[in-house]
């Protein structure tokens, strides 16, 4: 490793993993190390991002391993994608058991190795693997944060913009709750250069719009029938680290811990945050309307169900 620069490991070399390695490799801010448990994978997946820099122009050098934790010392940030991925009508519930055990054991690792790091947490079920994570570094909250509001807003914002037939850099909207099927597609706080959208589309149009957000990781499992999004997740992680890595405090949807923020408590949920340097710097709490916090409440009610579900089992 080049001395002097930052660091940002990335555990799971899949797709989701090695996507976002290309990315922030191609960001040039930092060294990148690339973890998986299958041997030779991450290896060779660096190997070819390092051939990739005299072309593209980046000097990061990233380093590949195979579950040799002792490369990932002093990251400043450490993105988790490890676990297993969607089939075709799997729900990210059915995942839930066997990636609690796979996040915990990364997140031991990698903490052990860089205690003062920020953990960005990409695995599903995204808000259950936050509270893993959170058990398993001993980290205080603010530093164990979750992917999953980027890129629902990214869903919801492109079928907005696609719908008006308008700039996607104009439509501004938040994606809160759990990431999944109980997400709650913001409406009421989402526009289009101030524009509020609900002046813009139908109320029924938008619902069925709302609905596609909601349904967009399905829609792209049943497409590719092998395999999960990785493009929009891998650039929605590394927008996060964007923003810790280079303090930029941006306001982002991201599951964090709540400690009475909307009404509740000891619970990851998908709310806007301040993301900077230290991590979730600040949670903002923004007005919804009655049915928009009773949809909140209801995914609430959903992710405590499978922190529930993992503390019986383990």
């Amino acid at each position: 490793m080049a001395t002097g620069r930052r660091k940002v490991t990335v555990i799971g070399a899949g797709n989701v993993g090695a996507t976002a390695a290309q990315r922030l490799a191609e960001r040039d801010y930092a060294d990148v190390v690339l973890v998986d448990v299958v041997d030779g994978l991450a290896e060779g997946k660096a190997l070819d991002l390092n051939e990739t820099g005299p072309v593209v122009g980046y000097e990061a050098t990233v380093t590949g391993s195979t579950n040799d934790y002792s490369l990932t010392a002093g990251s400043d940030v450490i993105v988790v994608t490890s676990g297993l991925a969607r089939k075709p009508g799997m729900s990210r519930d059915d995942l839930l058991l066997k990636n609690q055990e796979i996040v915990g054991s990364v997140v031991r690792a990698a903490a052990e190795q860089s205690p003062d790091a920020i953990f960005v947490i990409v695995s599903n079920p995204l808000d259950a693997m936050c509270h893993v994570a959170l058990s398993a570094s001993g980290f205080p909250s603010e530093r164990v944060v979750g992917m999953a509001g980027v890129l629902d807003s990214a869903r919801f914002r492109t079928f907005i913009a696609w719908e008006l037939g308008v700039s996607v850099r104009d439509v501004t909207g938040f994606v809160l709750g759990g990431h999944g099927d109980t997400m709650v597609p913001v409406a009421s706080n989402t526009t289009v250069s101030g524009i509020p959208v609900t002046e813009l589309i139908p109320e029924d149009r938008l619902e069925q719009i709302i609905q596609r957000a909601r349904d967009g990781g399905a829609e792209v499992v049943k497409l590719l029938k092998t395999g999960s999004a990785y493009y929009a997740p891998s650039a929605a992680a590394v927008e996060m680290v964007d923003s810790i890595i280079l303090d930029q405090k941006r306001v982002l949807p991201a599951a964090a811990y709540l400690t009475g923020e909307y009404g509740f408590d000891g619970i990851y949920l998908g709310v806007p945050v301040t993301l900077g340097a230290k991590g979730v710097e600040k949670i903002h709490e923004i007005s919804l309307t009655d049915t928009e916090k009773a949809q909140l409440a209801s995914s609430a009610d959903a992710v405590r169900e499978l922190v529930d579900v993992m503390a019986t089992k383990a």
